[in-house]
C-alpha cells in the first residue's frame, strides 16, 4: 500500500468511517492507525533478552532432555558459541607453559577446531547415513549438548584450586565421566530418531568419540 492510499483512508476516517484495512503480502489485518512492527524496529535490549531466554530454554532441555524436538524446532548457534568460547578460555594453556616442555594445555584455537570441526564431521556422518535433519540442526544439538561437559569443567577447575591428591583426582574423574555420559545421552535423545532404523549405532559412535575427546581435555587439564 502506497502513501497516497493511506492518506485517502485517513481522510475518510475524518468523516466517521471506521474499519480495518489489510496490507498486501501479510497474513493478518492491521487496525487503522496501528504502526507496523518487526524485529528491525525492536529495541536492542528486547532482542538480546529474547535471544538469551531462548538460549536458556535450550540449556534447560539439555539438562532435562524430555522433549526430543525442543532443540530442532528453532535452531541457533549462540549457545554452542558461548560454550565453546568459555571452554577454550578455561582450557587454554598459559604462554609461559606453552613455551616450556610442560605444556599447560591446548591453545584457544585448538579447542575451537576440535569442537567445530568435530561437530561438522559428526554431522556429515549423520547426513551420509541418511539422517533426516538439516546440517545446522545437528551442529546446534551437538553444541548445546556440550553444557554437561562445560559444567564438569567448571567443577574440575574449582577442585584444582585445592592441593591435589588421589582422592581429588578420583572426584574430578567421576565429575568428568558424569558430564560425558549426560552429554552423550542428551545428544542421542535429540538425534536418535533422525537416523534410519539399523544405522543408529553407526551414527551414535562418532558422537560418543566427539564427547570423549572433549571430556579427555577436561580431565587432563591442569591449573595454569
Amino acid at each position: 500500500m502506497n502513501e497516497s492510499t493511506v492518506t485517502r483512508v485517513e481522510v475518510y476516517d475524518d468523516y466517521g468511517v471506521e474499519g480495518e484495512i489489510s496490507i498486501p503480502g501479510t497474513s493478518r489485518s492491521k487496525t487503522l492507525g496501528e504502526p507496523d512492527f518487526d524485529t528491525l524496529d525492536e529495541p536492542i535490549r528486547d532482542t538480546v533478552l529474547r535471544d538469551l531466554k531462548a538460549v536458556g530454554t535450550k540449556f534447560y532441555h539439555v539438562l532435562i532432555p524430555k522433549e526430543k524436538k525442543s532443540l530442532l524446532k528453532e535452531w541457533d548457534l549462540w549457545g554452542p558459541l558461548l560454550l565453546c568460547t568459555f571452554m577454550a578460555m578455561v582450557l587454554q594453556g598459559s604462554a609461559d607453559k606453552a613455551n616450556s616442555n610442560n605444556d599447560g594445555g591446548p591453545e584457544f584455537a585448538e579447542v575451537f577446531v576440535i569442537v567445530w570441526i568435530g561437530s561438522m564431521v559428526v554431522t556429515m556422518n549423520s547426513k551420509l547415513l541418511g539422517g533426516n535433519i538439516s546440517f545446522f540442526q545437528s551442529v546446534c544439538v551437538l553444541g548445546y549438548c556440550l553444557l554437561p561437559t562445560t559444567l564438569a569443567l567448571i567443577l574440575c577447575r574449582l577442585i584444582l584450586l585445592y592441593p591435589q591428591s588421589q582422592a581429588l583426582f578420583f572426584i574430578r574423574f567421576l565429575v568428568t565421566v558424569c558430564g560425558f555420559g549426560w552429554a552423550t545421552y542428551a545428544s542421542t535423545v535429540f538425534l536418535g530418531d533422525s537416523q534410519p532404523v539399523g544405522r543408529k549405532g553407526l551414527a551414535m559412535y562418532p558422537i560418543f568419540l566427539f564427547y570423549f575427546v572433549i571430556s579427555w581435555l577436561v580431565i587432563s587439564h591442569n591449573a595454569s
